[in-house]
Order: C-alpha cells, then structure tokens, then sequence
C-alpha cells in the first residue's frame, strides 16, 4: 500500500462540491494546492439519484440532477476567477457523494472535502460524507478546516508515530517544499499506553522514552538526507492526550500530515474513526492531510 502513494506533485486533486460554503472554501484551496503542484483539478459532486431512484420522482430526480450540474458550474466560475490558468474538470455522478470520491481519485489521486456539508450542525463537526470518505479512501485525504484568519504560518506540521511514518514525513517535506516552508516534524509519547511497560520496569522508564527519542530520530535523519535544503525541526513531547498536543500545534502550521494504520488496501481508521484521529479532524486549525499507511501485523 505504501508504494502506492504518490508525491504530491504526482498527483491529481479532486475536490468534492456540493454548494455550501464549506465545500466552496474547500474547492478553492483545493484548487490553489493544484496549482502548487502543477497538477489538474477535477471537480465532483455526488448526487446519490442511482440510491434514491426508487422512492423520489422522476421530477424530484430530473430537479436535484439540474441542481447538481449548477453547483458544478458555479464552482467551476469561482475556481476560473481565481485561478484563470489552472487546468480543470468537472464530473456530476449519479452515485453517492462517497463513491464517486472514491472512484475519482482511483489510485493516485488526491481526494479534498470540507469539514461539514450541507448537513453539518457547527464548525466543530466533521460531514458524513467527510467521515466516509476518510474511512474507506485508498489514498491521501484532506479535510480543509481552519481558514477563518486567512494568514500563512509558513509550516507544514508532520505526526510521528515511529519509523514506519516515513512514508507520512516524506509526503508532509515534498508539501513543504512546494510551499517554500519549514517542516516540523512532531511525536507524541501518550504515557498512559507505556504504563504496562512502567510498572512491569520500573527501571527501564528511561529505556522506553529513548525509544521514543530513536524513532523520531530516524525518521528525522532520513529527510534531512533525502530533503538537505529543507528547513526540519524535530520535536518530541509527552501527554495523556496525543490529539490535544497535535491540535494545539497545528495552530502554527498551514497543514497537518498524519498517517493511519489498517490492513493492507484500506486507509488506516475504520468505518469508525479512531479517537485521536476523530479529535485531530474535528478541532484542528489548519486542513489535515491523512495518508493511507498498511499495517501488516493487524
């Protein structure tokens, strides 16, 4: 799964439209990371009349399918205003808005949405689109939240779990790179997954948190190699809470890379999303950029 993810200026960007405000914002930084890369855009909405063709009419259907073409066209003149030169395509699919994300990124693509649609309660929730398109993408996924003040931190933020993150890092210093910005590379010792570890050695606390301190050191290394005009920092830092350490960083940070665990095929969070992840997706203050990781031991 790994080999599988692509740099970000390899990859195409596919937003997900459906006319609110949220998914306009989305549309428009999605676009404006496109022409970072280089890449195109391609622009979906999901109208979901192939699932509710049995109990709507034929005109209730022929009214949300026109509707669905206007958003499209609507979204497609703002993203042209702003960025007149960007190359750009638009898809109204008859499936669910999930699906049709889905199919749309294939294998490579880039897959961005907003953090609520139409449907959303407040800024905090996170869409039921939002949440299955995470749950089940074979590829990278960006929620856009966080854009209220507009201003650039000129930081692109990198969870590290362990060595195996080194897909994650790599992704999160190619964004920095196309960003002109600085990667902060970040790991969080949750304490109270290590208490087994405490009270059966209690004297290897030291040992434990030096393994800590080895991964993130690996990983740092490598991209420091791999990126030597990249400007990397590396930190490390101990809490109970590893979704309120990353949340409080990512208020200096333009993007959150964080990687995900599940076996091989499917993106690391389950149908159900996993604590920390849920936490980071719904209160963080920049855009998180979730990258599928394999697991082979679950």
């Amino acid at each position: 799964m790994e080999s599988a993810i692509r740099t970000p200026d390899t990859s195409s960007v596919i937003v997900g439209v459906d006319g609110s405000e949220p998914a306009r914002r989305a549309a428009l930084w999605a676009a404006a990371e496109a022409a970072r890369r280089g890449r195109p855009l391609h622009l979906v909405h999901g109208a979901d009349t192939e699932g509710r063709a049995l109990y709507l009419s034929a005109e209730t259907i022929e009214k949300v399918r026109t509707e669905g073409r206007e958003v499209l066209e609507d979204t497609a003149k703002a993203v042209a205003a702003e960025f007149p030169g960007l190359q750009m395509t638009t898809e109204f699919s008859r499936a669910g808005a999930v699906t049709s994300l889905h199919r749309a990124a294939a294998l490579y693509g880039t897959i961005v949405v907003g953090n609520r649609g139409l449907g959303g309660f407040n800024s905090l929730m996170l869409g039921s689109v939002g949440i299955g398109t995470v749950a089940g993408a074979k590829t990278p996924v960006i929620v856009v939240r966080g854009l209220d003040d507009g201003e650039e931190r000129g930081t692109v933020l990198a969870a590290v779990r362990d060595a195996d993150d080194i897909v994650c890092a790599r992704y999160a210093a190619r964004e920095a790179e196309l960003r002109k910005a600085s990667l902060r590379l970040l790991h969080v010792w949750n304490m109270l997954q290590s208490v087994g570890s405490v009270v059966t050695r209690l004297d290897s606390i030291d040992g434990i948190a030096g393994e800590h301190a080895d991964a993130l050191k690996a990983v740092t290394d490598t991209i420091c190699d791999e990126f030597p005009e990249l400007e990397v920092h590396a930190d490390a830092e101990k809490s109970v809470s590893v979704a309120g350490v990353l949340v409080e960083a990512s208020r200096q940070a333009d993007l959150l890379v964080m990687g995900g665990r599940r076996a091989p095929g499917s993106l690391g969070f389950g149908p159900n999303l996993g604590k920390a992840t849920h936490s980071v997706l719904h209160h963080a203050h920049c855009p998180v950029l979730l990258i599928p990781r394999a697991d082979p031991a679950r």
